[in-house]
């Protein structure tokens, strides 16, 4: 079962504060992307964050979860929770790299 649209709108506005907030579709579910950075995974209508040591604090009772078959354990944020997902975000972004270009081969 995919995420729905609204339920991924729901979670960018949560998260807008933050910067600039888009999504594309993922591994049958999304992508959210902040600033072009990919931070967060929407599987099923739930939000993974990557199991980080610097989120180690802020989220060491949050539940954990596998967002897809064959991922790394994630974990599991609480979309209505604005205030963690602002903070999830909030470091993960500066540490996160932007995604290489992917240039297409010429024939």
């Amino acid at each position: 079962m995919a995420s729905n649209v609204e339920f991924v709108e729901y979670v960018c506005e949560q998260i807008a504060p933050c910067g600039g907030v888009r999504y594309r579709k993922m591994f049958g579910d999304y992508m959210v992307y902040v600033n072009d950075k990919p931070l967060l995974l929407l599987c099923d209508n739930t939000v993974y964050a990557k199991q980080l040591e610097v989120l180690k604090d802020l989220l060491a009772v949050n539940a954990i979860g596998v967002p897809y078959d064959g991922a790394k354990p994630h974990y599991i944020l609480d979309a209505d929770d604005r205030e963690q997902l602002q903070a999830v975000v909030n470091i993960l972004e500066p540490l996160t790299a932007l995604p290489k270009s992917r240039k297409k081969a010429k024939k």
